[in-house]
């Protein structure tokens, strides 16, 4: 079964744990010092924050799905959405293992669809501090499929 998936990056981690608590009368399953995650069930939704280098706000949105099958049946319909669909396997991100699968809307807004694999110590893989979270949304596919595990801190402001 899918569960919505929202990221905003937030400029003080303390602050914002502390408001979405509250909002959602539960504290985070997922608490690190720069990152924290609730997984709610009413409404279902995978809810994340993180204090990263980049431009407060929603970051991306997405979908995560409990299997692979799950995940290679979205596939397609992220495909219909936009053929420059990017396909991220076995990457670190936010404390976790996960395979990927990358659109990006008409706004410039990236959805995330992802099957986690596992947890991980770090928040992006340590071979590459580029590794992780959302591709970014100004180049190409060519680009990106090129480079497809920089993303988070190489992405422009307000993004």
């Amino acid at each position: 079964m899918k569960r919505f998936h929202v990221h905003v990056a937030v400029e003080n981690l303390n602050t914002s744990l502390d408001f979405y608590s509250r909002l959602f009368g539960a504290q985070p399953v997922v608490l690190k010092p720069d990152y924290a995650k609730w997984m709610l069930d009413d409404p279902r939704i995978n809810f994340a924050i993180s204090q990263r280098p980049i431009a407060p706000g929603v970051d991306h949105l997405g979908f995560q799905v409990d299997s692979e099958e799950e995940l290679a049946g979205m596939e397609n319909q992220l495909r219909a959405a936009d053929t420059s669909l990017l396909v991220e396997s076995d990457t670190v991100c936010c404390y976790a293992r996960s395979d990927k699968r990358w659109v990006t809307d008409p706004q410039g807004v990236a959805w995330e669809t992802f099957h986690t694999l596992g947890t991980s110590e770090t928040y992006n893989a340590p071979a590459s501090a580029n590794a992780c979270c959302t591709p970014n949304v100004s180049q190409t596919i060519t680009t990106r499929a090129a480079t497809s595990a920089a993303c988070c801190q190489s992405r422009p402001a307000g993004h």
